[in-house]
């Protein structure tokens, strides 16, 4: 690494296994800020190596998407039609609106996801902090998980999926105050989180706490 430029194999990138698929956070570790890119495997031949969804919901953010079938062999299914695609192929969807899936047909196959919103300045999405906290939660490193969601919001103040995630993690932690607070906060900017709570066991722990919102 120098200070103008860096380089990564994508061997070393860290593997977390999320929604489905297996996530390579490429923005993420280099610390690019003008482009949302990420690669993605399968954990194993069928299974899903692109998430089904399309960017026209919220929190899809409207982008357009290019997927690079870097290694193997990808099936994709786009707005009900099949693609064959083998390493070196080049999937540029221009409608945000277009349901996409991929699956792996080969064990080795690798895509490369690059993405923004047309017209706009590329913003961070609030999900990548989620899906890194992921394997923090799982290993019980709820202090680091915690950092991480304080991190993503300073980078999008009130943002509410990062809000109820904060507090799943400091309810775990035992951090009962500081979780019935976030909870709230989250409630307020997005009332569908109470309906969530209600049932989430994060909150078990913390449901007799003064002030807890549901």
């Amino acid at each position: 690494m120098s200070a103008g430029w860096e380089a990564v194999h994508f061997d070393e990138l860290d593997s977390i296994p999320i929604a489905g698929v297996v996530w390579h956070p490429v923005r993420r570790r280099l610390g690019i800020r003008a482009f949302g890119m990420n690669a993605y495997t399968a954990e194993g031949v069928g299974a899903q190596i692109v998430e089904e969804h399309d960017e026209s919901k919220p929190g899809g953010g409207g982008h357009e998407e290019v997927y690079v079938v870097v290694r193997g062999r990808v099936r994709f299914t786009l707005g009900g039609e099949t693609l064959d695609a083998p390493a070196g192929t080049i999937v540029f969807l221009r409608d945000p609106a277009v349901k996409r899936v991929a699956v792996a047909e080969t064990e080795d196959a690798l895509v490369l996801a690059v993405g923004g919103e047309a017209g706009k300045a590329f913003e961070i999405s609030a999900w990548e902090t989620s899906f890194a906290a992921q394997p923090l939660l799982a290993a019980e490193r709820f202090d680091e998980a915690i950092a991480t969601f304080e991190q993503g919001l300073a980078e999008h103040p009130a943002n509410a999926s990062l809000l109820y995630n904060l507090a799943c993690a400091e309810a775990r932690a035992g951090r009962g105050a500081a979780a019935v607070e976030h909870l709230t906060a989250a409630i307020g900017v997005n009332p569908d989180y109470a309906e969530n709570a209600l049932t989430d066991p994060d909150f078990d722990s913390i449901r007799a706490e003064p002030g807890f919102p549901v």
